[in-house]
């Protein structure tokens, strides 16, 4: 479920980085703020399963930002 929403969020993130790339930030810092609560949550749990529940959200959060990165890379390549 978690992997699901993740690449939802990452498509719609990249879309709007391209299209409009100052009003990416916030979109990804909410998304970012959900994540890591959700990895601090996981990261709770006792000894080697608080790394394996919390690794899902913080793989996310790096797939976030390397999308929404794209695409205002990609913005930036194009001659708008």
């Amino acid at each position: 479920m978690v992997v699901v929403a993740v690449i939802a969020v990452c498509a719609v993130l990249a879309v709007l980085a391209f299209l409009v790339p100052g009003l990416s930030r916030r979109p990804e810092r909410g998304t970012h703020r959900t994540l890591g609560a959700g990895a601090r949550a996981g990261g709770r749990a006792p000894g080697i399963l608080g790394r394996l529940f919390s690794k899902p959200f913080h793989t996310g959060s790096r797939a976030v930002s390397r999308s929404g990165s794209a695409g205002r890379r990609s913005r930036g390549r194009m001659s708008f």
